[in-house]
Parts: structure tokens; sequence; C-alpha cells
């Protein structure tokens, strides 16, 4: 066998390991990304659990009189950002379902 026959031998060797490396590294990726893309889902079932014991924690506060000039207490504060965030996650969320099925 000539050098230039075996040279072409490694290189076709060569790029069959490269190729199988490859098939390896886009399973981690895509077994990475199905990890992460639960996780987002967990955290939406945990922003939507979030919600409605803001509504119920909510409702509670209204019944109670508050003085004007008080400064809102910090559970008050947490209360109303969590509110806030998870009322903008379900929004974003049921966005991005809607543009999935066009």
């Amino acid at each position: 066998m000539n050098p230039l026959a075996s040279r072409k031998q490694l290189l076709i060797a060569e790029s069959e390991l490269n190729r199988a490396q490859l098939v390896g590294d886009l399973a981690v990726l895509t077994a990475g990304v199905r990890t992460l893309t639960a996780r987002a889902k967990s955290f939406g079932s945990i922003a939507s659990t979030a919600a409605v014991l803001v509504a119920g924690l909510s409702v509670f506060q209204r019944g109670k009189h508050v003085d004007a000039d008080a400064k809102p207490s910090r559970l008050q504060t947490i209360l109303k950002g969590a509110g806030l965030v998870s009322t903008l996650w379900l929004a974003f969320r049921s966005r991005g379902r809607g543009r999935a099925g066009l």
C-alpha cells in the first residue's frame, strides 16, 4: 500500500471516529435540553400554584383595614411581586404555545 492510500485510510477512520463522537455529543445535548424543558415545565406548575396562592391570600388581605399612611409590609410586597411574575409567566407561556400550533 502506498503512503497516499494509507493516509487516505487513516483520514477515513478519523472521520468515522469524529462522527461517532458528534453523535454522542448530540445525545448528551439532547438529554440536557430535555432536562431543562422538564424543569421549565415544573417551574410553570410552581408559578401556577403560586398564582393561586397569591390570589387566595389577597382575598384575605382585602378584608383587613389598613391605615392609608402605613407602609405596606414586606410580605404584601412579595405577594404582589409574585402575583405579577406568575401572571406574566402564564401570559408568555400561553402565547408561546399558541405560536407552536401555527
